[in-house]
């Protein structure tokens, strides 16, 4: 059975060229990317997308009186695909607690830092301005909360003395085209098992690359 998903963007979509190398080498398998949404109306992840026949949706926000119009609409699409699995890259829009109920633990963002620490926007200013030696990214489930959700993957990036936010979010960005696919295939696989904050990875193991 193939699972179906969606990409929710808004800005370049370096994470869903990712997803859908990963699908087209054949490293995860069982797997379509039937459809991808930007509320952005030239965002290039729409490109990536067309570049690949896959379905590109823009959803004009302005174009819907409210959050939960949009959101009412944006379910509309995600049912007329029968998607599986939702992922958010590079996504700037917050969805609502009703959004996130149904569709809960089939939700998941990667966020440029190692969660719970620098939650938010510019998560890589605030970790050098914290003065961290160690950054990375995380992949999680989307719940009510601000970057809160049950972890899945993380991944370590050293911080650097002479590091700038451009060039720490570089080297963070290479990590998340790595764990990203990861954390897809495991839940394409059916390897995930959330119990409270805990997700549980079934007879896995990171591979070396």
């Amino acid at each position: 059975m193939t699972c179906n998903i969606a990409v929710l963007v808004s800005g370049r979509g370096s994470n869903l060229q990712s997803i859908i190398d990963n699908i087209e080498s054949g490293y995860i398998r069982n797997a379509s990317i039937n459809v991808v949404v930007s509320d952005v109306h030239d965002a290039y992840a729409l490109e990536r997308a067309r570049d690949r026949a896959i379905d590109a949706i823009f959803i004009n926000p302005s174009e819907h009186g409210s959050k939960k119009d949009y959101e009412k609409y944006l379910i509309g699409i995600l049912e007329e695909y029968s998607i599986d699995l939702i992922l958010l890259a590079g996504y700037m829009r917050l969805l609502g607690n009703s959004f996130i109920r149904r569709y809960k633990n089939r939700i998941m963002n990667i966020h440029p830092s190692l969660l719970p620490s620098f939650k938010g926007l510019d998560a890589q200013k605030q970790a050098l301005e914290y003065g961290v030696k160690v950054s990375g990214c995380t992949v999680h489930f989307v719940d009510e909360g601000m970057d809160s959700g049950p972890i899945i993957l993380q991944q370590s990036v050293r911080v650097l003395e002479n590091d700038t936010v451009e060039s720490l979010s570089e080297r963070i960005l290479e990590q998340e085209h790595v764990i990203y696919p990861e954390a897809v295939k495991l839940f394409v696989e059916g390897k995930l098992k959330v119990q409270g904050r805990i997700v549980l990875t079934r007879n896995y193991e990171r591979p070396v690359k």
